[in-house]
């Protein structure tokens, strides 16, 4: 019996791949500029939002874990692995509905003012998505499960003399599931070296 893959699936399996060879050149690289390493813990409130203009949402819990690789002092890399647990808080007489249950895993880098005390930054890079995506609305009916490329970008602050607690918005933007994923999260960074 002949199989027959789709485009979409197809694009799934490059996307994974890619993604793979991609997190496995970042550890060998690591070791050549990295000054110092940490892990970085976070925790926060979720949502999921459809990329349409409507009041229909999702609230739930976020938590993620990233390596923190520092090459200077404004500049970190982040390899990350998260969870987002987003349901619906109800139908509405709409009838939309909107979800998201899925392990975030990627890379992202961090530019960070180098202010002593409250240091902001912004965040962002690449990342795949695995687990399940609804996105109900009155212009959009779309259910994805497997694994999605997404797109995360945050915007946060470093807080303390040696900024080792995190206050952030961050955000995953899932294109083919035409919503973002997020939260107000709060974390603490324990230096390894």
């Amino acid at each position: 019996m002949k199989r027959v893959f789709n485009s979409q699936s197809y694009h799934k399996m490059k996307l994974t791949a890619c993604f793979t060879i991609f997190l496995l050149a970042l550890s060998t690289i690591s070791a050549q500029f990295i000054k110092e390493k940490a892990i970085d813990a976070s925790i926060g409130l979720g949502i999921s939002v459809p990329y349409d203009d409507t009041s229909a949402q999702a609230t739930g819990f976020y938590a993620q874990g990233e390596l923190v690789l520092t090459a200077a002092k404004w500049l970190d890399l982040r390899p990350y692995m998260g969870l987002i647990l987003a349901k619906e808080n109800g139908d509405d007489e709409t009838g939309q509905k909107i979800s998201a249950h899925a392990l975030l895993l990627g890379g992202k880098a961090r530019i960070t003012a180098p202010i002593p005390w409250v240091a902001p930054y912004l965040e962002g890079g690449v990342g795949l998505s695995i687990g399940k995506f609804q996105t109900v609305t009155l212009l959009t009916n779309i259910e994805e499960k497997g694994a999605q490329f997404h797109i995360p970008f945050s915007l946060g602050l470093e807080l303390g003399p040696k900024h080792l607690v995190d206050l952030a918005f961050t955000y995953y933007f899932h294109p083919s599931a035409e919503q973002f994923v997020g939260a107000m999260a709060i974390g603490v960074t324990i230096p390894l070296n």
